[in-house]
């Protein structure tokens, strides 16, 4: 029996991982893909995580791997199917197997909520961004656009004004979805442009992002947009189904747990994307592994 099985291997993974085995925990990581690092791995540049200035995604994915082997990790490369909570154990399903563990540690991530539109994929950290905050500093004093209409997209163009010198917010809808608040702030910038009922068909460029064909949803005219950077903020869905019927979801599906991990299920926890916070970074993932591993440590101690 493990002391601890972590579901994903992105930055919280890797890191629970780590401090999971440096606690003295017999520690299981389980990731469906071949390569660990989760959404790092398609980020082009990474420029506000400490000590690694402008390092590619890629390569930061590939150290945290790299330190994770260092210490002795266990690494399973299989789709998990179900979590089941058999109170002071725990069984986790792959196709192949049932694995018995004190702990289980959910860091799945989310996956963003995608246009499908031609060009999305081979731009995709390469103009095409779904988080402004952690890519917007590499456009500023260039023309971008945001494609939503909620909050999320709100923040993102206010945001990006003050680093770009133009922003197009693009929507579906004839009127915003966002906080009215949000939607006052925006009115007052002059440097965001708002097209409402409006939709991206294509993405263009040669090695980058270039421009944006817009179809207006009204007329059926479609234009083109210079821009360099297209922040998509349609919606994000956490990959949390497996603690469906276990731990407790708020209404988007995001895992409710403090700074600790701990969820209302003893001995579940969760770290990451996977957990309703207010800010998703690659430093706040890393910390949350980190917590939740320690969070884990502890109820193994007790038990």
């Amino acid at each position: 029996m493990y002391d601890l099985i972590i579901i994903g291997s992105g930055p919280a993974g890797l890191s629970a991982a780590i401090y999971g085995k440096r606690a003295g925990l017999d520690t299981l990581v389980i990731e469906k893909n071949p390569m660990s690092g989760g959404q790092v791995l398609t980020t082009y540049e990474v420029d506000n995580y400490l000590g690694m200035p402008g390092i590619n995604g890629f390569d930061m994915g590939m150290q945290f791997r790299a330190h994770a082997d260092k210490l002795g990790v266990a690494f399973k490369e299989a789709e998990v199917e179900s979590v089941e909570d058999r109170g002071s154990y725990k069984i986790v399903k792959t196709k192949e197997e049932a694995l018995e563990t004190k702990t289980v540690l959910l860091a799945s991530g989310a996956e963003h909520a995608k246009l499908g539109v031609p060009g999305e994929e081979a731009f995709a950290g390469k103009g095409v961004s779904y988080c402004a905050t952690c890519d917007g500093a590499f456009f500023r004093g260039k023309n971008t656009a945001v494609v939503g209409g909620g909050d999320v997209a709100l923040e993102d163009a206010i945001y990006l004004s003050r680093i770009c010198r133009k922003v197009y917010l693009i929507h579906r809808r004839d009127e915003l979805r966002g906080a009215k608040i949000l939607q006052e702030e925006l009115k007052q910038i002059p440097n965001i442009t708002v097209l409402y009922s409006h939709a991206v068909t294509k993405i263009q460029g040669e090695d980058a992002v270039e421009a944006l064909v817009v179809k207006d949803l009204k007329t059926g005219e479609e234009s083109s947009l210079e821009v360099s950077g297209v922040f998509i903020a349609v919606g994000i869905h956490p990959n949390t189904a497996l603690l469906e019927n276990i731990a407790a979801r708020d209404e988007a599906g995001y895992i409710l747990a403090g700074e600790d991990g701990v969820t209302d299920r003893p001995g579940i926890f969760v770290a990451g994307d996977t957990r309703k916070k207010p800010l998703r970074q690659i430093v706040t993932a890393v910390a949350d592994g980190a917590n939740a591993a320690i969070s884990a440590a502890s109820y193994c101690d007790r038990s």
